[in-house]
């Protein structure tokens, strides 16, 4: 998958989307893949068979969507830290560009956005629509 680093945003929809799923997960991981209209990340896919527990979320290589509208993915973290680890490097892997985790107590202050090198990257959250 080609990297795209093209996105403005995230859609306020799509980041109360995760944050709400992060939510109901909890105190398991919560994991999707973004999808961008090329301006904005604008939704959430979830992928069949992905599994998680209070430590990890795997989704199945073998069952993510061939979209070229996907430029990253997104997981939670069950305690309050956004920090980029070793595993969400491995995780995030070739699933594109922008990648957000979102840690408890799952507000609009609670997440951050990292490329694959495990760099900040600032995302306005933007009123689509």
């Amino acid at each position: 998958m080609a990297l795209k680093k093209n996105v403005a945003g995230i859609a306020r929809d799509a980041l109360t989307f995760i944050l709400e799923a992060s939510k109901s997960t909890h105190p398991h991981e919560f994991a999707g893949l973004l999808r961008s209209d090329g301006r904005l990340i604008t939704e959430v896919l979830l992928v069949p068979g992905t599994t998680s527990d209070e430590a990890s979320a795997r989704m199945l290589l073998d069952m993510m969507p061939l979209d070229l509208s996907v430029v990253g993915s997104v997981h939670s973290h069950p305690v309050h830290d956004l920090r980029f680890s070793r595993a969400d490097a491995d995780m995030f892997g070739a699933k594109g560009y922008y990648n957000i985790i979102v840690a408890y107590p799952y507000t609009e202050k609670d997440w951050v956005c990292y490329n694959p090198s495990g760099e900040r990257v600032d995302l306005q959250v933007v009123e689509a629509g």
